[in-house]
């Protein structure tokens, strides 16, 4: 474990120098929940209202809120809002359709760790609070949800910090996917890179395009291009010749679900670009807070991946079919990559290195 002093006051004013996106709010009368559009991106930035059950679960699933600290970020206030709705409700049947909703929110994407940790969160206080009347446990959820937003600035603040610990003026750093600030409040694996802008550290950032829905092309370069960080767009596949060249100095990647012994769920590509680095001698760190490491679940291999539609490979990108109608396509939305090719894992609490199985169980038994 390595951990260096963090100014919270500083580092949050440093970053609002580079322009970060509100992309997650609850609206003054507590009826709804705004969002960025991020499906719509990088061509409109829209605003979203998600006002019941099926709009908040399509938002899930259709990736127009998307990120793992997005998405616990966005559970906590999805649960609060429809808590709000049943306000008038018998206590049982309250608590029922408390449950229905959060099993139902779970489905959208069960492979991201915060959206069930968020919702286990939520339903905590329903739970621990059945003495209380519906309105009082409305008022805690509410609390529980902003908290869980306030965490989670604060976990990307220090995530950033420490990221940044990791660079160099001049350094070049290869990403996938995207975990900057429309992903989680602050930012996690692009977080260090805005820091980096706001402070005068030339950071240069190659972002791979990523499948399934192109975040890196859409997301990433939106969110870095804007702060005005040096960042080159490439293609999944153009991450070999990169490091090659010489270009790459390190791999900053977001995470999904991290297992116990340190395999990771990321977008679907990050496996290939640990294994390419391992060959160039690049380091691959992934960036992330420890609300999505799960100790209950021991290795990669008990990850579930979810699969996505088909029609997203053959037709999504082009004004014509890319492929026969007929033809098959496995379009997973996530791999994963085995802690041997992992360099350390950035949390809010520190830098954790090998080995993962030892490092991370130590470092959650010294939170208890």
């Amino acid at each position: 474990m390595s951990n260096i002093q963090v100014n919270l006051s500083k580092t949050r004013a440093d970053m609002e120098k580079v322009g970060i996106t509100d992309n997650i709010r609850l609206a003054e009368d507590d009826s709804h929940i705004i969002i960025i559009d991020q499906v719509k991106l990088p061509s409109v930035l829209e605003y979203k209202k998600i006002e019941d059950l099926e709009s908040a679960y399509q938002a899930i699933k259709k990736l127009e809120i998307r990120g793992a600290p997005a998405i616990g970020i966005f559970a906590g206030y999805a649960m609060f809002m429809l808590a709000k709705k049943d306000e008038d409700l018998p206590f049982e049947e309250y608590c029922e359709h408390f449950r229905q909703n959060k099993e139902y929110l779970y489905s959208s994407r069960p492979t991201a760790v915060n959206l069930g940790w968020a919702l286990k969160r939520m339903e905590r206080v329903v739970e621990e609070n059945k003495d209380k009347s519906v309105k009082e446990i409305n008022d805690l959820l509410k609390k529980e949800a902003i908290a869980i937003h306030n965490e989670d600035i604060e976990m990307c603040l220090k995530i950033c910090e420490y990221g940044l610990s990791l660079l160099k003026d001049g350094d070049g750093v290869l990403t996938h996917c995207n975990a900057g600030p429309l992903a989680t409040s602050y930012g996690t694996a692009q977080g260090p890179f805005l820091l980096a802008k706001a402070r005068g550290m030339n950071i240069r950032v190659f972002a791979d395009e990523t499948r399934p829905l192109l975040q890196g092309a859409r997301l990433t370069s939106f969110e870095l291009s804007r702060a005005g960080v040096d960042v080159t767009l490439i293609c999944d596949n153009m991450a070999s010749i990169v490091m090659k060249n010489g270009w790459i100095n390190a791999c900053f990647v977001g995470c999904d679900r991290i297992a116990a012994n340190g395999d990771f769920a990321n977008k679907i590509g990050t496996s290939g670009v640990a294994i390419l680095a391992k060959h160039y001698g690049i380091p691959v760190y992934s960036l992330g807070p420890t609300s999505t490491i799960d100790m209950d679940c021991p290795d990669g291999d008990h990850i579930k991946i979810e699969l996505r539609d088909p029609e997203e490979i053959k037709n999504m990108w082009y004004e014509r079919p890319m492929a026969p109608a007929e033809v098959k396509c496995y379009n997973p939305s996530f791999d994963v990559t085995d802690h041997e090719l992992l360099s350390g894992i950035v949390t809010e609490k520190g830098i954790v290195y090998p080995p993962f199985d030892v490092n991370l169980k130590k470092l959650f038994d010294e939170e208890n």
